[in-house]
């Protein structure tokens, strides 16, 4: 049987009874946030402004690289009058008795240590995806949420969305029937050539040596990776080109009701558009996923320009690059990540429910899972996308990778133990790090 009525309420059961955390400020109903910006990026940028729209007050800029303090604070300066403390040493934002809350929008190799030491300051945490470089830095996120009393919410917005939650409900509700195949499909970021350029020396006043963190090898400063170009080489990419598809795969799980991990992967990957750039990242793979009742597929099928993310909605299905397929026993359904809406089609193909997305002021969705945020740091409310949640996802694609990076294999994983039946992929787990940035066993 595939995800049956039982099950699904097992699963959203077991997500919920975690309740309330405890916290020692007691916020009103409508008393401010005061958040801090670890990452000044762009991405760090649109996140902390929904957060100011939404009633939140920035403390502290965080950055290594002084340009990005203000070249942030010239944009977030729309949002609020007050200017905050700009600070390059993040040990200041944790030490700090006025920040509620800390926003982390670093490179995916500094997702992990920074939110940890986040709540260990008794700070909650809005960390971006995916949320970790490995599946050891994923579990300890889980370990020091629980043992601090903070949570872990991560930028997976699609749990926060409306129509997101009532697709859920129709499968839940038995709308489709049991499904035994889901398709998941991502839109590929690293279709162009990636070239490193010649090395450089780092701009004045910027910490490069530190901004490697945890990675072993002692690159030399290239501006090229510094932007954006990370993503291309895996001691900095902690998600292959799903770095745009976790979204959707999170949102597959979230349909199925959070089914937990799966117990077998097998993965083909490769570098067929740019074979001779400096990139280590495929720029296509196939992915599949064994759970007890389903099967889950990931596809990067976004490198055409044919595939779309937008307009909303799009407008012929088999295009939208983004979207998750679910082949249950009575009717087909498409749903789309990021407001992009719901189709489901009877037996005989024609199309008998319709929902549609609301992407908000900020686009795609996001603004509802800011407002949940700030709400659940008021409240003490489990997120929606909690680090528990968002765990699960989080590791499959490093399970993707791991089998891709040993050679396009398949690769058995026992959830209880966390371990898979191969000793090479065993070591990648916690791959080689510096000591110094590394995410401790105890946390």
């Amino acid at each position: 049987m595939a995800c049956t009525r039982r099950q699904f309420l097992g699963g959203s059961a077991a997500a919920v009874v975690a309740g309330t955390m405890a916290r020692s400020t007691v916020f009103g109903a409508n008393e401010r946030v005061n958040i801090a910006l670890i990452g000044c990026g762009h991405r760090g940028r649109v996140v902390t402004a929904g957060m100011i729209q939404n009633g939140a007050r920035l403390t502290h800029l965080c950055d290594l690289h002084p340009d990005r303090l203000e070249a942030t604070w010239d944009s977030l300066s729309r949002e609020q009058e007050e200017r905050p403390a700009f600070v390059n040493d993040m040990d200041e934002v944790f030490a700090s008795d006025e920040v509620d809350a800390v926003v982390v929008a670093t490179p995916d190799h500094w997702h992990a240590l920074p939110s940890i030491r986040a709540v260990q300051a008794g700070k909650d945490v809005f960390v971006e995806k995916p949320h970790s470089h490995s599946i050891h830095e994923s579990q300890k996120m889980v370990e020091a949420a629980e043992k601090h009393g903070r949570f872990i919410d991560v930028g997976t917005q699609n749990r926060s969305a409306e129509y997101a939650m009532k697709t859920r409900d129709l499968i839940h509700e038995g709308a489709v029937g049991e499904i035994p195949m889901v398709k998941v499909y991502g839109r590929a970021l690293l279709a162009s050539p990636f070239h490193l350029g010649e090395p450089s020396d780092p701009p004045e006043g910027f910490d490069w040596n530190k901004w490697l963190g945890r990675v072993p090898t002692e690159w030399p400063y290239y501006q090229r990776l510094f932007n954006h170009g990370w993503h291309n080489i895996w001691e900095f990419n902690a998600a292959g080109q799903a770095i745009d598809g976790v979204h959707q795969l999170d949102m597959a799980l979230m349909l199925m009701g959070d089914p937990g991990l799966p117990k077998s992967v097998r993965s083909i990957a490769g570098q067929y558009l740019q074979p001779d750039d400096d990139s280590e990242v495929p720029d296509f793979e196939s992915v599949s996923w064994e759970f007890d009742d389903f099967i889950m597929t990931f596809e990067t099928v976004g490198a055409r320009e044919y595939m779309r993310m937008q307009p909303i909605p799009v407008p012929f299905w088999p295009m939208n690059a983004t979207r998750i397929e679910l082949f249950g026993s009575d009717q087909f359904m498409y749903a789309g990540r990021h407001a992009r809406g719901v189709r489901m089609f009877n037996r005989e193909g024609e199309e008998v429910e319709r929902l549609e997305g609301n992407p908000g002021p900020t686009g795609y969705g996001c603004w509802d899972h800011f407002a949940s945020f700030l709400n659940c740091v008021r409240t003490r409310e489990k997120p929606t996308a909690d680090i528990s949640l968002a765990h699960a996802s989080n590791v499959m694609i490093h399970m993707a990778n791991i089998a891709h990076r040993l050679g396009n294999i398949m690769l058995h994983y026992d959830a209880e133990t966390g371990q898979f039946d191969n000793d090479e992929a065993n070591a990648m787990i916690r791959p080689p790090e510096r000591e110094e940035f590394a995410v401790p066993d105890e946390v």
